[in-house]
This record gives structure tokens, C-alpha cells and sequence, in this order.
């Protein structure tokens, strides 16, 4: 009820509004937004069974949808498809992504090609979900930040092992203390102390910066990052640049062990239709004109498909698996 509440005034859904209804309403982010602030709010939600982009779009045509709240992987399709220009998508005013990190060209592909806005919101399981997200009417969404914190929530931007608050535009973990923040884990004391500290501040385990206008920029998860000679690398920034990629339907980037580095960027890569040429040279080539030297992609697979949750998260320890059985 909280996060409802904080969460109304920042996304201004309108009564009579339409929208669609394609997350799974037992995950926290369908729970919330569709079926209850989406609701509460007096909207109209269409629903689908199961999500298929072709009867997405066919569904915002008969509808006139006017906002959709999904997840990276859908706005992928959207931004790359020829399905997509088969239907009347005019309609769409607003589209939200959360769950998983979005990058900036795919943001912005998807948004020139449908005529919306493509903004990102943040949030956990443990925070009911939303702490942060970027208002429907802002005149610069900034599509690679989650926006500013919902009303009544605090948040910190602290140095993993001191603790420390670090400057705007600085890597550190991001803390929330608010009344979405949950008591804690049933049953569970130790995970709840590790989780919370006695200050209130839930540790999220989500690196993240901020600007110095107050948005968040989410860069991965602590546990994900790829240590490459001292340096971490988030594989969140280099699947959203293989993602821009033409050739390239999707992928994701895991640890690779190293004996000389520790652990190296490794890319699974699923080509787009009609692209079975694509090499892995060019795979590593269109992330190294891009970043730094020490995030350079330095293996790549081919893969039909990339394992994901419900919602659209990455199942990177799956690829982890799939590599170590390869191996043996």
C-alpha cells in the first residue's frame, strides 16, 4: 500500500487510461504496478496469457494502449523486429522498464521507432518494489538512469568495504531506507541482519551512480562483476552495447576463469535472423571501438537463445554452467 502511494504521483496513470498487462502478476513488479497501482488508479489493463510480440502489437492496436510496463528483453524485440512495423503502434504514449538493467541505444532505438517515451524504473522484491523511477512527464527522461527516488524514500550511494558515501558519478552500492523497505525474511534472522543494518539501510547488492541532479544509474550486480586483472567489469554495460549491434538479437556476457587475468568478459551471442555470418571478431571488435581496454570482450559463443527468468532477467549462471561442462 506504501509503495503504491509513493509510486502514483511519480507515474501519473490516468483513469480511463490503457494498459497492458504482460509480467507476471506473482512477481513483485506485476503485483504492484499492474495489479494493484494500475488498478487502484482506475486504468484499463488488457491482459495476455503468455507474451508474444506479434500478439503484443496486435494487442496495443485493437486496444489503443497507451503505456506499457515490461521488461528489457520485450523492448528489445520492439526495437529490432520487422514484426513491429506491421502494426499501428501510434498509440503508445509511455513505455517502463524494470527488472533488469536497459541500455541507452536500445532505449533510444525502440523509443524513435515507436514515438514514445522510454523511461526505466528500480526496484527489489524487498522494497514492495520501487525506490526509483523517471516521471512520465520529465522533458529529459536520461533513459539510462532509473530517474529520482519515489516520495518519502532515502537512498545512499556507499563504498562497498568502507562503507563510505561516495561522490556523485562515483561506483558504489546503493542503500534504501523507506516504508517499502520490508520488516524482513520470514524466518530467516541472520539474512535479515545481513540484508538491513541497524541503521534501517537495506544493502541492495546493485553497484550504481549518481548524477549530480539526484537520478540513479544502475551498473550491475555486486556478485556479478567481472574481475579482470583488479579491474571489475559489469556485464550489464557490454550486453547493452553487443545489444545495439544490428547483427545481434540479443546476449549476455559472464566471468570466463583466466589464468593470467583471474577471469576475462566472455559473450554469448544470438544472431539476428539472416546474420549467420556474423564472426566473433566482429562481435569483439564493435565492443572494443567502445570501451576502455580492460572491458574488452575477449571470448565469444554462439547460442540459440539466451536463459532468462519470468522477468527478463539474465540467467548468467546457467551460461556459467553450461561453460563449466563444456570444459570438463
Amino acid at each position: 500500500v506504501a509503495n503504491i502511494s509513493q509510486t502514483m504521483p511519480v507515474e501519473q496513470l490516468d483513469e480511463g487510461e490503457t494498459t497492458v498487462g504482460v509480467l507476471p502478476f506473482y512477481h513483485i513488479y506485476g503485483m504492484t504496478i499492474i495489479l494493484s497501482m494500475a488498478l487502484r488508479c482506475g486504468a484499463t489493463v488488457v491482459t495476455m496469457p503468455r507474451f508474444d510480440l506479434e500478439d503484443f502489437c496486435g494487442l496495443v492496436e485493437e486496444h489503443g494502449i497507451e503505456s506499457g510496463y515490461l521488461v528489457p528483453p520485450i523492448i528489445l524485440g520492439l526495437s529490432k523486429s520487422p514484426v513491429v512495423d506491421e502494426y499501428d503502434m501510434s498509440s503508445l504514449d509511455s513505455v517502463t522498464s524494470g527488472a533488469a538493467p536497459l541500455g541507452k541505444e536500445v532505449a533510444d532505438t525502440c523509443a524513435d521507432r515507436l514515438g514514445c517515451v522510454v523511461k526505466q524504473g528500480y526496484g527489489l522484491t524487498e522494497t514492495s518494489p520501487v525506490t526509483h523511477l523517471t516521471a512520465r512527464d520529465t522533458d529529459d527522461p536520461a533513459v539510462d538512469s532509473v530517474g529520482h527516488a519515489v516520495p518519502n524514500t532515502e537512498f545512499r550511494v556507499v563504498e562497498v568495504e568502507t562503507r563510505e558515501e561516495v561522490d556523485a558519478g562515483d561506483r558504489g552500492e546503493l542503500l534504501i531506507r523507506g516504508p517499502q523497505v520490508m520488516a524482513g525474511y520470514l524466518n530467516r534472522p541472520d539474512a535479515t541482519d545481513e540484508a538491513i543494518d541497524e541503521d534501517g539501510w537495506l544493502h541492495t547488492g546493485d553497484i550504481a551512480t549518481v548524477d549530480q541532479e539526484g537520478r540513479v544509474y544502475i551498473v550491475d550486480r555486486v556478485k556479478e562483476l567481472i574481475k579482470y586483472k583488479g579491474h571489475q567489469v559489469a556485464p550489464a554495460e557490454l550486453e547493452a552495447l553487443l545489444q545495439s549491434h544490428e547483427k545481434i538479437a540479443d546476449a549476455a556476457v559472464i566471468p570466463s576463469p583466466d589464468e593470467e587475468a583471474g577471469e576475462v568478459p566472455k559473450a554469448f551471442v544470438v544472431p539476428a535472423p539472416g546474420n549467420d555470418d556474423l564472426t566473433a571478431a566482429q562481435v569483439m571488435g564493435h565492443v572494443a571501438q567502445r570501451v576502455a581496454p580492460q572491458k574488452k570482450v575477449r571470448r565469444v559463443a554462439f547460442t540459440e537463445e539466451i536463459p532468462k527468468t519470468a522477468s527478463g532477467k539474465i540467467l548468467r549462471r546457467k551460461l556459467v554452467e553450461r561453460e563449466r561442462a563444456e570444459a570438463e
